[in-house]
């Protein structure tokens, strides 16, 4: 990058994903920081709660050829019979020498360190895309205000790049995060999850006082918020969508409401990186159920997402 030195602080980033089309205003490029305060029982990116990096295997690509036992300097893998390798994560120091030898890319790891610099120019390489179709860079995670340093650094060199900017949160950090961000964050994506405290608790592990706080903080400030609610059956649906629908209706600010239909499949996720799967056993909403719960939306004036 030409022009004014860009700040040195660094960020941890776990996946980009390009081409992006749910994510904001045209085609965009989703950049995923690790580290979340929420453990929300049914989150599709597991591999975000952490904020530390972590080794993945995903069994369905291992070929049993060896190469990352040989490779390992620390006995991390071990293939005891056809068909079987475990793996023991007290002993690695995630090196990355396994992932290197790892040819069927049954091996990766989530979390590497970033500039500011260097993240921006990754992203800008997909600028004509933006320029075509109105998008832009969105900033997720994970939860990207718990880097809030690096996320304002970032978006400022985003949007001094000339780039739409915006931020996918779950606002269940201190307002002090938004406001070092907000001057250079065009949109934000903001989760609902739940509107009762101690279900929220439950589902998520920390209450929602400060998420909808923040949302009605947003809201007074002007900023456009478009609101996306995880749609899970027997625990937000039905008179918790209705209670929902109607906070939402006091958000001068809130441009539409994106329902997201739950689904299970992050299940391997878990398993790759040595978690237990705390994915809910629930019906997955059809288009009957979905049509349900968008006629609440507009039942109360708010305008729902396509």
């Amino acid at each position: 990058m030409s022009g004014a030195a860009l700040p040195s602080i660094t960020g941890r980033v776990y996946d980009i994903k390009r081409f992006a089309v749910h994510d904001g205003p045209g085609i965009r490029t989703v950049v995923f920081l690790k580290g979340c305060p929420l453990r929300c029982a049914w989150c599709h990116n597991p591999e975000g709660m952490s904020a530390v990096p972590e080794l993945s295997f995903t069994m369905q690509k291992c070929v049993g050829c060896g190469d990352c036992v040989r490779a390992c300097p620390n006995g991390v893998h071990a293939l005891p019979e056809v068909g079987v390798h475990t793996i023991d994560r007290t002993r690695c120091t995630l090196c990355g020498a396994c992932v290197e030898a790892c040819i069927p890319g049954a091996l990766r790891i989530y979390g590497r360190e970033v500039t500011v610099e260097e993240l921006l120019e990754e992203v800008l390489a997909d600028r004509p895309f933006y320029e075509q179709s109105g998008g832009g860079v969105t900033l997720s995670g994970g939860e990207p205000l718990s880097q809030p340093a690096f996320a304002a650094a970032f978006l400022h060199a985003c949007k001094t790049a000339g780039l739409h900017t915006a931020l996918d949160t779950s606002g269940a950090v201190p307002w002090s995060a938004f406001a070092a961000v907000l001057p250079d964050t065009d949109l934000v994506l903001y989760d609902v999850k739940h509107i009762d405290r101690e279900a929220h608790r439950t589902w998520t592990g920390l209450d929602n006082v400060r998420i909808l706080d923040n949302l009605q903080r947003l809201g007074r400030a002007g900023i456009p918020v478009e609101v996306r609610i995880p749609c899970l059956p027997g625990v937000n649906d039905g008179l918790v969508l209705e209670r929902i629908a109607a906070f939402l209706r006091e958000i001068p600010s809130l441009t539409e409401v994106r329902l997201l239909p739950y689904h299970d499949f992050a299940r391997s996720k878990y398993t790759a990186i040595g978690l237990p799967d705390t994915m809910p056993q629930v019906e997955k909403p059809g288009p009957e159920a979905m049509a349900v719960l968008r006629a609440v939306m507009v039942r109360h004036g708010l305008r729902v997402a396509e």
